[in-house]
């Protein structure tokens, strides 16, 4: 019987993870994470185990091949929750930054898309 060495390499999880505020802006951030993880492009994740600093959570999180933080307003939760638990290599979407402000910003596929798409590339490969 052969033995065959295999890189497990890639089996580490994309995780998103998604402002989910009061705001217009923090649920678009959070349907979009979710339209991400129905889709396959990363596992949406428990930013408020980030926050409550649960080791499982962070344990995972430590592991995973890309973060993404997407943030709704510009006082950017989620970015904040990841630098405060110790990350510091993750992708970050600040949908103020798109031009997306807090109070007027309504949930349509356009804006859903616009999100969805920018989010995809930051979590494509690096080259």
């Amino acid at each position: 019987m052969s033995e065959e060495t295999t890189c497990a390499c890639s089996a580490a999880p994309k995780l998103i993870f998604a402002c989910s505020g009061a705001a217009d802006v923090g649920a678009l951030a959070d349907q979009v994470a979710r339209k991400l993880s129905r889709e396959g492009a990363g596992n949406m994740f428990c930013l408020a185990g980030i926050g409550g600093r649960v080791s499982g959570i962070v344990k995972s999180t430590e592991v995973a091949a890309k973060i993404l933080a997407i943030d709704g307003c510009s006082l950017s939760c989620t970015r904040e929750c990841l630098k405060n638990a110790g990350f510091s290599n993750f992708e970050h979407i600040q949908l103020a930054d798109l031009e997306m402000k807090k109070g007027s910003t309504p949930m349509t596929d356009e804006n859903i898309a616009k999100v969805y798409s920018i989010s995809l590339d930051k979590l494509a490969p690096s080259l």
